[in-house]
């Protein structure tokens, strides 16, 4: 990730994603890595582009998909920090509790 911060479970994030989908394809696991990081990159620059998910969080967090993975981040934070990629069909429940963990 280029000129952002991450918390410590956004790895582990990354790296369960990637375990779960190199099961079929370890091309494929790259590739979705791959946008996932690209599109945190992009986020950079114009933090403000996600949007608010007030069931999830009454943070000031934004969130972004790729694909169907949400990524949650804090726009006004320098640099832009990340907090979560998680899967979009997670309930929002445990979406929720995910992201009270990592305050």
């Amino acid at each position: 990730m280029i000129a952002c911060d991450a918390h410590p479970e956004v790895r582990r994030d990354l790296d369960g994603i990637w375990d779960v989908i190199a099961e079929d394809s370890t091309a494929a696991a790259n590739k979705v890595i791959a946008e996932i990081l690209d599109r945190i990159d992009a986020l950079v620059p114009f933090p403000h582009q996600g949007h608010k998910r007030l069931d999830l969080s009454s943070r000031p967090l934004r969130f972004i998909n790729v694909r169907e993975y949400l990524i949650a981040y804090a726009p006004d934070e320098k640099p832009l920090w990340v907090i979560a990629v998680m899967h979009g069909r997670r309930s929002p429940q445990v979406m929720a509790a995910i992201l009270r963990g990592r305050e």
